[in-house]
């Protein structure tokens, strides 16, 4: 008989989530986007956007939302659309979608408390939170207030 032991949370580098080819690209594409970003810096965004999409597509309720840098990570994924849609069936299970939020729309707690929320779903999923990625929530301009997961859909 085997004893499956639950893993410690806060332990797994969510880079190890990606295959080092996809890892590589997303943080060129960063990079690219982001040119004040080093690369070491960059690989680190893009491993923590993709423990946020593994952590968002585990929880349902109030929405997890990215750091200002882990978006730029969440957006260079998701213009990887074969890529972004094969990760998300193969760790979540289903598509997490972006859903921006409209002008007048509040995330539940605010930016502060969904940051701090979602950072503590990454480090429930059992992933290390980088935390000097995780100074502010995102408020892109293409997505008005700010971007969040999708919790309410299957």
């Amino acid at each position: 008989m085997t004893t499956a032991l639950a893993r410690p949370a806060g332990t797994t580098d969510p880079i190890t989530l990606l295959n080092p080819e996809l890892a590589n690209r997303l943080t060129r594409r960063v990079i690219t986007a982001h040119p004040e970003l080093n690369k070491g810096t960059a690989r680190r965004i893009v491993g923590q956007a993709a423990a946020f999409v593994a952590a968002s597509g585990q929880r349902r309720g109030a929405p997890l939302v990215p750091s200002e840098l882990v978006d730029y990570g969440w957006h260079a994924f998701i213009l990887h659309t074969v890529d972004y849609a094969v990760f998300c069936e193969r760790i979540v299970g289903r598509f997490v979608h972006h859903v921006p939020t409209d002008e007048d729309e509040q995330v539940p707690g605010g930016a502060r408390l969904a940051r701090e929320r979602t950072m503590a779903a990454i480090d429930a999923a059992g992933f290390t939170v980088d935390a000097e990625l995780w100074h502010s929530a995102a408020d892109c301009n293409q997505c008005h207030a700010g971007c969040h997961d999708s919790p309410k859909s299957g």
